[in-house]
């Protein structure tokens, strides 16, 4: 009689815990879509905050998976598979998450649910380290069970929540009423994600899990070949966390020198002309020795880049403007920005620029573009600039 009853309790237990089924944590190789570029140009925004995947870890997931030839193993293998290509195609944005996993038996510490990683401040290497720590699967499925957990796991989640449910959808009671009770507790922040990762013969279990996401009022039911590609798990990841935003248009250049019009001091610069930081066609710095008008080699470029867009914009006539520092007297500082700018127009006629193309004003220190209280300001202030006088 007691080896009978022995034998009885042996076999309950192995019914009710299954035989643990090792996962592997060899992944795809997968090259994800890249949606920064979308986030960071504001042409998608966030719309979620936090997200907790809840993971089928029951017997049933020891299964071979055979609904695609893409994977060999089990279906826990393609859960972990997809969710390490969810993991990558995440844009860069501040999120929280975690992940809970269900069943029975070892692989669970002998609980019908297991919390693998509490929601927490999300980085793509450490909930890396929730889904490798999906290491088995055994025992029934307690979904309800594990819903019925994560009301106080999401306690912790900040802002919009989705919840993401991966399963096979083979249940032993209906989760639905627990999942129509989460979205009561939570009300509009929390929305229900539903992945189901079945062979044929679990089509039943499809339906359940379109019925949890449809108790959420916002969140969908896919497949787990749907969301494979590259392309299919951008869709699922943008659909998820980000919708369409408004992004601002980009910055006007009308004259195309390179600075956007709010920045442009000089909006008419002409074509092919060398622009400073303020768009203005024009050299700083030490153009000349002291009480010199004789310009220095170094600046032999932008002397040949003015005749070059001379030459590009043949009805362009430009006035050549000297500027100095402080230093010195008004009077004085006039006279030598003159005779620089005179320097400049008889270097570029020399080139071949028509004369009558070219008038000058010395503007002495009227003018300075920066401060003269630094060396590097009075050097942006010794300048020679060409304001374009056909328009």
């Amino acid at each position: 009689m007691k080896k009978n009853l022995l034998f009885t309790a042996t076999l309950a237990g192995a019914l009710l815990s299954g035989c643990a089924t090792q996962s592997s944590n060899n992944f795809q190789a997968f090259q994800p879509e890249d949606l920064n570029v979308l986030v960071k140009s504001g042409k998608l925004v966030q719309k979620t905050n936090s997200f907790l995947v809840v993971n089928d870890s029951s017997s049933s997931m020891s299964r071979t998976y055979v609904n695609s030839a893409e994977y060999s193993g089990t279906k826990l293998d393609v859960e972990k598979n997809l969710l390490n290509k969810f993991n990558k195609t995440i844009p860069e944005m501040p999120l929280q998450s975690g992940l809970r996993s269900f069943g029975y038996g070892p692989c669970l510490g002998w609980s019908a649910t297991k919390l693998n990683q509490p929601v927490q401040s999300y980085s793509q290497a450490g909930f890396e380290g929730a889904i490798t720590s999906l290491q088995c699967s055994s025992g029934g499925t307690p979904l309800a069970d594990a819903l019925q957990a994560t009301s106080n796991d999401l306690t912790a989640a900040s802002g919009n929540i989705a919840l993401i449910v991966f399963s096979d959808g083979v249940e032993e009671s209906s989760p639905t009423p627990t999942a129509e009770a989460l979205k009561a507790q939570y009300g509009d922040k929390l929305c229900i994600y539903t992945v189901w990762v079945g062979n044929d013969e679990d089509v039943v279990g499809q339906a359940t899990l379109q019925s949890i996401a449809d108790a959420s009022g916002c969140g969908f039911a896919t497949t787990a070949e749907a969301i494979s590609s590259a392309k299919g798990m951008n869709d699922f990841v943008k659909n998820v966390f980000l919708k369409a935003g408004n992004p601002a248009p980009a910055p006007k250049d009308d004259d195309q020198d390179g600075v956007i019009n709010a920045k442009d001091k000089c909006p008419d610069t002409p074509k092919g002309a060398i622009v400073d930081k303020d768009g203005c066609w024009a050299f700083h710095g030490v153009l000349f020795d002291f009480d010199s008008d004789k310009i220095k080699s170094k600046y032999d470029p932008l002397i040949q880049n003015a005749v070059e867009v001379m030459k590009l914009n043949p009805g362009l006539t430009v006035e050549i403007q000297g500027h100095t520092d402080n230093y010195g007297t008004d009077a004085y500082n006039e006279k030598l920005s003159q005779r620089r700018a005179n320097a400049v127009k008889n270097e570029l006629v020399k080139l071949g620029v028509d004369g009558k193309r070219l008038s000058t004003a010395g503007y002495g220190e009227s003018q300075p573009v920066d401060t003269n209280e630094t060396d590097e300001g009075r050097a942006y202030n010794r300048r020679v600039n060409y304001k374009r006088t056909d328009k």
